[in-house]
């Protein structure tokens, strides 16, 4: 083999480029705020998650029976109005 392709420990120079490159401080400074950002991605994916449910749930437990019972106020309302055009009153103010 030739010089220029392998070192004197028998590796190529392609192999000691890409070796030195992954161990070098650059790199490794990547991975790890590559994984930090991932942790604090997931516990801002968590966070919001537990936030949505709460939210869901309020929503379900204290403003769908507002809606409803409002809704039926506004029927009993119209009803209301309907009866007293039919038999010629006055309507309720």
């Amino acid at each position: 083999m030739s010089a220029w392709k392998h070192g004197s420990d028998g590796q190529g120079i392609l192999s000691r480029v890409s070796s030195s490159i992954a161990n070098s401080p650059v790199v490794y400074r990547s991975k790890k705020a590559a994984g930090e950002a991932a942790t604090v991605g997931k516990k801002l994916l968590w966070s919001t998650g537990r936030a949505a449910w709460i939210a869901g749930t309020t929503f379900l437990v204290l403003i769908v029976p507002l809606i409803i019972e409002m809704d039926r106020e506004q029927q009993l309302n119209e009803l209301e109005l309907q009866q007293a055009s039919i038999l010629g009153t006055p309507p309720p103010k």
